[in-house]
């Protein structure tokens, strides 16, 4: 199938469907091949790699996980969704989909079952709704994480990077810097959607 990041293919995709919206999960699709993969550079994927994406969407960054890791599993909520990610999904072998909400699934149960409890690496788009959630859960999980990437509102990724002090540092800036090292790695402009 041709590659989802070509905005023809998303929009036939999308209608061939008719599949709508929902705002209740904050859906947008990523359709910018240079953001893609500026996102699987900065993920440093390998064929070595378990990933864990979250919230595939209709599989646009799903193909390229697939391209580049040994393993991916797809955790998306929404069930009208699934027949779109069958489709588009459907040349890679290496790729599952798990129909469920994130913040319900043990983590923990998913690394060792797909990685030998060894680290995994997670990759997801994340709406802005939901993000906080995700993130702390990730860190309270105990799963070994190599690596999380996300893309997050350009606020968000601000606000996980401010020091003490600062008006915008708060629980998610204390937790961001206590597991990990966070750093943007593009700015992403509304028109890569």
């Amino acid at each position: 199938m041709e590659k989802l990041s070509n905005p023809k293919k998303t929009i036939e995709v999308i209608q061939k469907f008719n599949f709508g919206f929902q705002k209740k999960f904050g859906q947008n699709f990523l359709i910018d091949d240079h953001v893609l993969t500026k996102i699987m550079d900065g993920a440093n994927v390998t064929k070595d790699d378990f990933v864990l994406e979250i919230g595939p969407g209709i599989g646009t960054m799903t193909q390229y996980l697939a391209e580049r890791a040994r393993k991916v599993l797809a955790v998306e909520i929404d069930t009208k969704l699934l027949p779109i990610l069958q489709e588009t999904l459907a040349d890679y072998d290496n790729v599952e989909v798990l129909n469920h909400d994130i913040l319900k699934v043990d983590i923990n149960a998913i690394a060792n079952q797909y990685n030998d409890g060894k680290p995994i690496k997670v990759v997801a788009n994340l709406p802005y709704y939901i993000t906080t959630p995700i993130i702390m859960g990730l860190f309270e999980s105990g799963v070994p994480i190599d690596n999380i990437t996300v893309m997050v509102q350009k606020e968000v990724a601000d606000r996980m990077q401010v020091g003490p002090g600062t008006k915008d540092y708060g629980a998610l800036s204390l937790a961001v810097q206590y597991y990990a090292e966070p750093y943007i790695i593009a700015n992403v402009p509304p028109n890569c959607f």
